[in-house]
C-alpha cells in the first residue's frame, strides 16, 4: 500500500503565500518554505518541477488576492479613478510585500495595466466610463497620468514618506484627476 501524502499542493502554496506576506518573495525559497510547512524539500519538488513554477503560481495567488481586496473594498466616488487609487494605496499600506511582488518586481508576464484592471472585473474600464464627455483619443494619456500619480502615492506609502489619511489621499487624487481629465 502506498504511503499517504501528508503535504499537499494547497499546503505548499498556502505556506508560500504566508511567507510572502510576512517576509517578502525573497523568503520563498525551497528550504525556508519546507521549514515553514514542516517538511523536507522533497514534497515541494514532487508537486512543482522547480521554484519558478511555484513562484508563478504564487504570483497568481497574489494577483487574485489583490483583486479580491479591490472587490471587497470598493467605494464609489463620483470622480473617476478615485476608488481605484484609494484601493491601490490602501493595498500598498496593508500588504507591502504582496504589493512589491505584484507592482514593483517587473514581472514580464503581466502588465501593470492588466494587474490593476483585474482579470474579469475591468476596474479601469469602469472608471473610464465615469469620465464625462469622454474623448477616446485621450483615454490612454489620462490613465497613464492617473496611474503615475497613484503609483507614486502608493510607493511613498511603502517607504514611509506618505502618511496621509484616506480623506487627504482622496482629496489629492480628486484634484489631480480633475486636472488630468481637464
Amino acid at each position: 500500500m502506498a504511503r499517504k501524502e501528508s503535504i499537499t499542493k494547497q499546503m505548499i502554496i498556502d505556506g508560500a503565500f504566508e511567507l510572502l506576506k510576512k517576509d517578502g518573495v525573497e523568503a520563498v525559497t525551497a528550504r525556508k518554505l519546507a521549514a515553514h510547512i514542516g517538511c523536507s524539500t522533497q514534497p515541494i519538488f514532487r508537486v512543482y518541477t522547480n521554484m519558478d513554477e511555484l513562484l508563478a503560481e504564487l504570483f497568481e495567488k497574489a494577483r487574485k488576492y489583490y483583486e479580491d481586496f479591490c472587490n471587497s473594498n470598493h467605494n464609489t466616488y463620483d470622480t473617476p479613478f478615485v476608488s481605484l487609487g484609494i484601493n491601490y494605496i490602501r493595498f500598498a499600506k496593508k500588504e507591502q510585500n504582496i504589493f512589491r511582488l505584484l507592482f514593483l518586481s517587473g514581472n514580464k508576464d503581466h502588465t501593470l495595466y492588466e494587474l490593476i484592471n483585474g482579470n474579469e472585473n475591468a476596474f479601469v474600464m469602469k472608471e473610464i466610463k465615469k469620465i464625462p464627455n469622454l474623448n477616446m483619443d485621450n483615454v490612454e494619456l489620462i490613465f497613464t497620468k492617473v496611474f503615475i500619480f497613484m503609483h507614486g502615492m502608493a510607493g511613498m506609502t511603502i517607504t514611509g514618506e506618505f502618511d496621509l489619511t484616506d480623506k487627504e489621499a482622496e482629496d489629492m487624487l480628486k484634484d489631480a484627476i480633475i486636472g488630468f481629465i481637464g
